[in-house]
Protein backbone atom coordinates (compact mmCIF):
# COMPACT_ATOMS: atom_id res chain seq x y z
CA UNK A 1 0.00 0.00 0.00
CA UNK A 2 2.76 2.33 1.13
CA UNK A 3 4.70 1.24 -2.21
CA UNK A 4 1.17 2.46 -3.81
CA UNK A 5 1.35 5.89 -2.36
CA UNK A 6 4.96 6.75 -3.15
CA UNK A 7 3.87 5.92 -6.82
CA UNK A 8 0.99 7.96 -6.76
CA UNK A 9 3.13 10.66 -5.55
CA UNK A 10 5.24 10.45 -7.89
CA UNK A 11 3.21 10.60 -10.83
CA UNK A 12 1.72 13.93 -9.83
CA UNK A 13 4.86 15.37 -8.92
CA UNK A 14 6.28 14.26 -12.13
CA UNK A 15 3.31 15.90 -13.73
CA UNK A 16 4.13 19.36 -11.77
CA UNK A 17 7.02 19.15 -13.74
CA UNK A 18 5.51 18.49 -17.31
CA UNK A 19 3.38 21.60 -16.36
CA UNK A 20 6.45 23.79 -15.42
CA UNK A 21 8.13 22.85 -18.41
CA UNK A 22 4.81 23.88 -20.82
CA UNK A 23 4.10 27.20 -18.90
CA UNK A 24 7.75 28.58 -19.25
CA UNK A 25 7.90 27.46 -22.74
CA UNK A 26 5.93 30.84 -23.98
CA UNK A 27 9.04 32.90 -21.64
CA UNK A 28 11.63 30.64 -23.18
CA UNK A 29 10.34 31.59 -26.77
CA UNK A 30 10.25 35.11 -26.35
CA UNK A 31 13.81 35.17 -24.06
CA UNK A 32 15.62 33.43 -27.76
CA UNK A 33 14.14 35.80 -29.89
CA UNK A 34 16.43 38.61 -28.63
CA UNK A 35 18.72 36.08 -26.76
CA UNK A 36 20.76 33.75 -28.24
CA UNK A 37 20.27 30.61 -27.60
CA UNK A 38 23.11 28.75 -25.87
CA UNK A 39 23.77 32.04 -23.54
CA UNK A 40 20.35 31.33 -22.52
CA UNK A 41 20.80 27.97 -21.53
CA UNK A 42 24.49 28.94 -20.27
CA UNK A 43 22.68 31.48 -17.78
CA UNK A 44 19.82 29.27 -16.92
CA UNK A 45 21.63 26.55 -16.38
CA UNK A 46 24.61 28.15 -15.21
CA UNK A 47 22.05 30.16 -12.07
CA UNK A 48 20.20 26.81 -11.80
CA UNK A 49 23.78 25.34 -10.59
CA UNK A 50 24.11 27.76 -8.18
CA UNK A 51 20.65 27.43 -6.65
CA UNK A 52 21.73 23.14 -6.73
CA UNK A 53 24.97 24.08 -5.16
CA UNK A 54 23.37 25.94 -2.16
CA UNK A 55 20.96 22.67 -1.85
CA UNK A 56 23.30 20.28 -1.86
CA UNK A 57 25.79 21.42 -0.01
CA UNK A 58 25.36 19.36 2.97
CA UNK A 59 25.96 16.17 0.90
CA UNK A 60 29.42 17.57 -0.99
CA UNK A 61 31.03 14.87 1.63
CA UNK A 62 29.47 12.01 -0.34
CA UNK A 63 30.87 13.38 -4.23
CA UNK A 64 32.95 10.32 -5.76
CA UNK A 65 34.05 9.67 -9.62
CA UNK A 66 30.65 7.52 -9.79
CA UNK A 67 28.56 10.42 -9.41
CA UNK A 68 30.28 13.36 -10.89
CA UNK A 69 30.31 10.51 -13.87
CA UNK A 70 26.92 9.84 -13.66
CA UNK A 71 26.10 13.57 -13.60
CA UNK A 72 28.45 14.13 -17.03
CA UNK A 73 26.70 11.42 -19.02
CA UNK A 74 22.97 13.07 -17.96
CA UNK A 75 24.11 16.82 -18.92
CA UNK A 76 25.59 15.48 -22.13
CA UNK A 77 22.20 13.72 -23.14
CA UNK A 78 20.26 16.79 -22.08
CA UNK A 79 22.35 19.50 -23.46
CA UNK A 80 23.17 17.19 -26.75
CA UNK A 81 19.12 16.93 -27.34
CA UNK A 82 18.67 20.71 -26.62
CA UNK A 83 21.23 20.96 -29.68
CA UNK A 84 19.80 19.11 -32.02
CA UNK A 85 16.49 20.11 -31.39
CA UNK A 86 17.86 23.74 -32.02
CA UNK A 87 19.79 22.73 -35.11
CA UNK A 88 16.35 20.85 -36.25
CA UNK A 89 14.77 24.21 -35.86
CA UNK A 90 16.99 25.73 -38.71
CA UNK A 91 16.24 23.48 -41.17
CA UNK A 92 12.27 22.12 -40.29
CA UNK A 93 9.04 23.69 -38.84
CA UNK A 94 8.66 23.98 -35.05
CA UNK A 95 5.41 22.25 -34.82
CA UNK A 96 7.43 19.19 -36.73
CA UNK A 97 9.87 19.74 -34.68
CA UNK A 98 7.73 19.97 -31.34
CA UNK A 99 5.92 16.59 -32.81
CA UNK A 100 9.21 14.12 -33.40
CA UNK A 101 10.97 15.39 -30.07
CA UNK A 102 7.53 14.20 -28.59
CA UNK A 103 8.22 10.49 -30.34
CA UNK A 104 10.70 10.23 -27.41
CA UNK A 105 7.49 8.90 -25.28
CA UNK A 106 7.95 5.48 -27.68
CA UNK A 107 11.24 5.54 -27.71
CA UNK A 108 11.27 5.29 -24.22
CA UNK A 109 9.81 2.11 -23.66
CA UNK A 110 11.88 -0.28 -26.12
CA UNK A 111 15.20 1.86 -25.09
CA UNK A 112 14.68 0.80 -21.39
CA UNK A 113 13.81 -2.51 -22.54
CA UNK A 114 16.87 -2.67 -25.06
CA UNK A 115 19.42 -1.21 -22.17
CA UNK A 116 17.93 -2.09 -19.09
CA UNK A 117 15.69 -5.39 -19.62
CA UNK A 118 12.46 -3.75 -18.33
CA UNK A 119 9.20 -5.27 -19.65
CA UNK A 120 6.87 -3.13 -21.82
CA UNK A 121 3.48 -3.66 -20.64
CA UNK A 122 1.00 -3.74 -22.60
CA UNK A 123 -1.18 -0.89 -21.35
CA UNK A 124 2.22 1.32 -21.31
CA UNK A 125 2.74 0.88 -24.93
CA UNK A 126 -1.23 1.58 -25.76
CA UNK A 127 -0.60 4.82 -24.16
CA UNK A 128 2.55 5.64 -25.42
CA UNK A 129 0.44 5.49 -28.67
CA UNK A 130 -2.54 7.45 -27.56
CA UNK A 131 0.05 9.99 -26.31
CA UNK A 132 1.74 10.20 -29.99
CA UNK A 133 -1.48 10.93 -31.79
CA UNK A 134 -2.72 13.22 -29.19
CA UNK A 135 1.11 15.05 -29.75
CA UNK A 136 0.30 14.77 -33.96
CA UNK A 137 -2.73 16.22 -33.71
CA UNK A 138 -1.57 19.11 -31.10
CA UNK A 139 1.96 20.16 -32.13
CA UNK A 140 1.39 19.25 -36.58
CA UNK A 141 0.78 21.82 -38.93
CA UNK A 142 2.53 20.71 -42.09
CA UNK A 143 3.52 17.93 -43.83
CA UNK A 144 6.11 15.66 -41.77
CA UNK A 145 8.87 14.85 -44.49
CA UNK A 146 12.10 13.56 -44.20
CA UNK A 147 15.03 15.76 -43.92
CA UNK A 148 18.21 16.99 -42.03
CA UNK A 149 15.81 18.55 -39.91
CA UNK A 150 13.50 16.21 -39.18
CA UNK A 151 16.29 13.86 -38.80
CA UNK A 152 18.40 16.01 -35.71
CA UNK A 153 15.22 16.06 -33.89
CA UNK A 154 14.87 12.55 -34.27
CA UNK A 155 18.31 12.22 -32.40
CA UNK A 156 16.84 14.52 -30.20
CA UNK A 157 14.09 12.33 -29.44
CA UNK A 158 16.15 9.70 -28.54
CA UNK A 159 18.74 11.54 -26.50
CA UNK A 160 15.67 12.96 -24.16
CA UNK A 161 14.83 9.02 -24.40
CA UNK A 162 18.31 8.13 -22.85
CA UNK A 163 18.19 10.97 -20.48
CA UNK A 164 14.97 9.54 -18.87
CA UNK A 165 15.98 5.82 -18.76
CA UNK A 166 19.44 6.87 -17.20
CA UNK A 167 17.97 9.27 -14.80
CA UNK A 168 16.01 6.43 -13.25
CA UNK A 169 18.56 3.89 -13.59
CA UNK A 170 21.33 6.49 -11.74
CA UNK A 171 19.16 8.11 -8.67
CA UNK A 172 18.98 4.91 -7.41
CA UNK A 173 22.49 4.41 -7.30
CA UNK A 174 23.98 7.64 -5.88
CA UNK A 175 23.17 10.76 -4.22
CA UNK A 176 20.20 12.58 -5.86
CA UNK A 177 20.76 16.28 -4.73
CA UNK A 178 24.48 15.47 -6.08
CA UNK A 179 23.90 13.91 -9.52
CA UNK A 180 21.15 16.81 -10.68
CA UNK A 181 24.22 19.34 -9.45
CA UNK A 182 26.85 17.68 -11.73
CA UNK A 183 24.01 17.42 -14.63
CA UNK A 184 23.45 20.84 -14.04
CA UNK A 185 26.93 22.04 -14.33
CA UNK A 186 27.73 19.90 -17.28
CA UNK A 187 25.21 21.60 -19.70
CA UNK A 188 26.06 25.07 -18.02
CA UNK A 189 29.53 24.23 -19.28
CA UNK A 190 28.79 22.52 -22.66
CA UNK A 191 26.21 25.79 -23.26
CA UNK A 192 29.24 28.15 -22.68
CA UNK A 193 31.54 26.03 -25.45
CA UNK A 194 28.78 26.17 -27.79
CA UNK A 195 28.22 29.74 -27.32
CA UNK A 196 31.55 30.97 -27.43
CA UNK A 197 31.69 28.82 -30.73
CA UNK A 198 28.20 29.67 -32.72
CA UNK A 199 26.21 32.38 -31.25
CA UNK A 200 27.31 36.00 -32.05
CA UNK A 201 27.49 37.23 -28.64
CA UNK A 202 27.50 35.65 -25.18
CA UNK A 203 27.38 38.18 -22.37
CA UNK A 204 26.95 41.14 -24.72
CA UNK A 205 23.56 41.31 -24.13
CA UNK A 206 20.24 42.73 -23.37
CA UNK A 207 20.18 42.56 -19.40
CA UNK A 208 17.14 43.81 -19.13
CA UNK A 209 13.83 42.83 -16.87
CA UNK A 210 12.53 40.69 -19.20
CA UNK A 211 15.70 38.63 -19.92
CA UNK A 212 16.36 38.20 -15.80
CA UNK A 213 12.39 37.58 -15.70
CA UNK A 214 13.28 34.52 -18.29
CA UNK A 215 16.03 33.35 -17.02
CA UNK A 216 15.16 33.12 -13.18
CA UNK A 217 11.83 31.95 -13.66
CA UNK A 218 13.30 28.92 -15.99
CA UNK A 219 15.99 28.37 -13.46
CA UNK A 220 14.71 28.18 -10.04
CA UNK A 221 10.98 26.23 -12.06
CA UNK A 222 12.39 24.79 -14.77
CA UNK A 223 15.35 23.90 -14.06
CA UNK A 224 16.14 23.38 -10.01
CA UNK A 225 12.54 22.28 -9.51
CA UNK A 226 12.19 20.21 -12.52
CA UNK A 227 14.98 17.99 -13.00
CA UNK A 228 15.26 17.75 -8.72
CA UNK A 229 11.66 16.55 -8.66
CA UNK A 230 12.29 14.32 -12.23
CA UNK A 231 15.77 12.80 -10.54
CA UNK A 232 14.07 12.08 -7.01
CA UNK A 233 10.86 10.76 -8.10
CA UNK A 234 11.97 8.25 -10.74
CA UNK A 235 13.20 6.21 -8.11
CA UNK A 236 9.71 5.64 -7.36
CA UNK A 237 7.93 5.10 -10.86
CA UNK A 238 9.34 3.66 -13.93
CA UNK A 239 11.12 5.79 -17.29
CA UNK A 240 8.06 4.73 -19.58
CA UNK A 241 5.64 5.82 -17.34
CA UNK A 242 7.77 9.51 -16.78
CA UNK A 243 8.24 9.96 -20.79
CA UNK A 244 4.69 9.70 -20.67
CA UNK A 245 3.48 12.02 -18.36
CA UNK A 246 5.67 14.36 -19.62
CA UNK A 247 3.73 14.23 -22.83
CA UNK A 248 1.84 16.48 -20.90
CA UNK A 249 4.42 19.35 -21.63
CA UNK A 250 2.66 20.63 -24.92
CA UNK A 251 -0.91 20.49 -23.64
CA UNK A 252 0.10 22.67 -20.52
CA UNK A 253 1.67 24.83 -23.13
CA UNK A 254 -1.33 25.47 -25.22
CA UNK A 255 -3.33 25.62 -22.08
CA UNK A 256 -0.98 28.63 -20.87
CA UNK A 257 -0.80 30.05 -24.31
CA UNK A 258 -4.67 29.98 -24.82
CA UNK A 259 -5.36 32.29 -21.28
CA UNK A 260 -2.36 34.06 -21.52
CA UNK A 261 -2.20 35.58 -25.06
CA UNK A 262 -5.16 34.47 -26.78
CA UNK A 263 -3.77 32.03 -28.61
CA UNK A 264 -6.28 29.66 -30.44
CA UNK A 265 -6.54 26.45 -31.20
CA UNK A 266 -8.29 24.68 -34.33
CA UNK A 267 -10.62 22.02 -33.22
CA UNK A 268 -8.01 19.37 -34.12
CA UNK A 269 -5.66 21.07 -31.48
CA UNK A 270 -7.80 20.68 -29.09
CA UNK A 271 -9.00 17.29 -29.72
CA UNK A 272 -4.99 16.60 -29.80
CA UNK A 273 -5.11 18.01 -26.07
CA UNK A 274 -7.70 15.75 -24.81
CA UNK A 275 -6.37 12.74 -26.19
CA UNK A 276 -3.31 13.39 -24.44
CA UNK A 277 -4.49 13.32 -21.23
CA UNK A 278 -6.03 10.58 -21.09
CA UNK A 279 -2.45 8.98 -21.63
CA UNK A 280 -1.34 9.31 -18.41
CA UNK A 281 -4.62 7.29 -16.69
CA UNK A 282 -4.12 4.87 -19.06
CA UNK A 283 -0.92 4.09 -17.73
CA UNK A 284 -1.68 4.56 -14.39
CA UNK A 285 -4.39 2.20 -13.83
CA UNK A 286 -1.78 -0.54 -16.20
CA UNK A 287 0.50 0.35 -13.10
CA UNK A 288 -2.05 -0.22 -9.99
CA UNK A 289 -3.19 -3.44 -11.83
CA UNK A 290 0.33 -4.72 -11.83
CA UNK A 291 1.39 -3.98 -8.19
CA UNK A 292 -2.14 -5.39 -6.99
CA UNK A 293 -1.50 -8.64 -9.35
CA UNK A 294 1.81 -9.09 -7.44
CA UNK A 295 1.21 -8.35 -3.96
Amino acid sequence: MRSKLYELRADLLLLSVAIAWGVTFLMVQDAINSTPVYAFLFFRFGIASILMFFIAYKYLNQINKRTIFYGVILGTFLFSAFATQTFGLLYTKSSIVAFITGLNVIFVPFLAYLVFKDHISKKVFIAAIVAVIGLYSLTMSGTLTVGIGEFLTLICAFLFALQIIYTGKFSKEVNVFLLVLFQLITVTILSLIFSLSLDDVTFNLSYDYAFFKAVLITAIFATVYAFLIQTYMQQFTTASKTAIIFAMEPVSAAIFAYFMISETLTSIQLSGAVLTAPATIIAEVKFKRKLKHTL
